[in-house]
């Protein structure tokens, strides 16, 4: 049973109000109601749509303010929300369906913003795997929709999320209780453990129907499972090269490539990418190259290279000889992701699928990493390892990809922009 402190917070987040100063220029409160919440290995600031400016064009500095941003002489977004690197500089919008919307089976729509930290930068070209676990929870305690509930025990209630993004549909199911005459989302049941969070929790099923092209229109951009990309001389590092990379687009575009690769570039390398990573990405000249090359294969998907937040980049190994799966060290915002981000660990499991890519010479490079064609990807991370499904027809099409996550309501009130 619910608690009456936790009855009196769920309702407060339906009707609070800010009473303080409205901006002037665009009438919105300061502050303003919003939900603090962990979706995955993110932590991010949810609001209702109906509480921002009718323009999008006016939300930047509400987000920015919101984090503390920009901060370019620490980097820590004091001021603000923000922790100072990328998965806890996030902002997720949530409102209703557009007619459009709803006759695509959305129940609900969302907005995925990451925030700038030393900068300014407000980047709405792609969508974060992490925190869209926990959209239908907002949108469930907001009575912006209901959950269809199965019935099962205990049951679980099921939204289905328009992302704008990406202009796909996001799914997720979490376990429910009935109050009176609604269904509340549960989040504390000792279900699920995630690599990078202490305990257990409620298992959030995360699904992402048709999610080849989510940014470009094609899961591989190029037309090519592996490129050649050309990259740029760094100052005190190697000077320009071409180095082979898999472009691809599914729930967010990713550019993979292998550690062997990189670890041929730095050949006397003090670190070496394989036996020490952590070492090894922590040289600014390797993540300068790193970079350089995120940026090669931006401009091979035909996006804007200067929006770091798309496309990622991955580099991937081998696993251990006892285990199977694969290795990926993510790159998020130019900082090395203490686990994965989650559209990165969807990506990859579509990866590791397409005939020729990277990722499938490494999952398919010797008999023992070789699994069934429905087992779930084991992808090892720097804090663990995730399990990801994903679901092929006869054809070789991606028809979804799906991850467990777990998540949790941290504060909901107020907040000053």
């Amino acid at each position: 049973m619910l608690s009456p402190l936790v009855r009196v917070l769920r309702r407060s987040a339906t009707t609070l109000r800010a009473p303080h100063a409205r901006c002037a220029s665009s009438g919105v409160s300061n502050p303003i109601p919003a939900t603090f919440m962990r979706g995955g290995t993110s932590k991010g600031i949810f609001l209702a749509r109906d509480d921002l400016p009718s323009d999008p064009e006016e939300w930047s500095p509400i987000f920015l303010g919101i984090m503390g941003s920009p901060d370019p002489e620490y980097g820590r977004q004091l001021n603000g929300m923000g922790g100072g690197v990328s998965s806890l500089s996030k902002v997720m919008v949530v409102g209703a369906p557009t007619d459009e919307q709803k006759a695509l089976g959305a129940d609900v729509a969302y907005t995925f913003v990451q925030v700038g930290i030393r900068d300014e930068q407000i980047d709405l070209s792609g969508n974060c795997g992490n925190l869209s676990s926990m959209v239908g929870v907002f949108a469930v305690d907001r009575n912006l929709c209901k959950p269809a509930v199965s019935q099962t025990e205990p049951p679980r209630g099921t939204v289905r999320a328009y992302n704008t993004n990406t202009e796909k549909l996001v799914v997720t199911s979490f376990p429910v209780e009935k109050e009176e005459d609604r269904y509340n989302p549960i989040l504390d049941l000792p279900e699920a453990a995630m690599a990078g969070v202490h305990g257990k929790a409620s298992r959030i099923l995360l699904e992402f129907p048709s999610p080849s092209g989510a940014r470009t229109g094609a899961l591989l951009p190029s037309g090519m499972p592996t490129d050649y990309l050309q990259v740029e001389s760094v100052p005190n590092g190697p000077s320009a090269m071409d180095i082979p990379a898999s472009c691809v687009d599914a729930t967010n575009p990713t550019v993979f490539i292998a550690a062997s690769d990189l670890r041929a570039i730095f050949k006397g390398h003090d670190h070496d990418p394989l036996s020490s990573p952590s070492l090894f990405y922590a040289d600014p000249v390797v993540r300068q190259v790193v970079e350089n090359i995120r940026r090669s294969g931006a401009e091979c998907m035909g996006l804007d290279p200067d929006m770091q937040a798309q496309p990622k980049i991955s580099v991937l190994s081998p696993p251990p000889d006892a285990e199977s799966g694969i290795v990926a060290h993510s790159f998020s915002m130019g900082v090395l992701h203490k686990a994965i981000p989650m559209t990165v660990g969807l990506c990859l499991a579509v990866a590791a699928r397409v005939p020729n890519t990277l990722a499938w010479d490494i999952v398919h490079s010797a008999e023992r990493h070789r699994k069934a064609e429905t087992d779930p990807l084991r992808i090892i991370h720097p804090s663990g390892y995730v399990d990801v499904g994903v679901d092929m027809d006869a054809a070789g099409d991606v028809k979804s990809v799906k991850v467990v996550r777990t998540g949790r309501r941290l504060m909901t009130g107020l907040v000053w922009w």
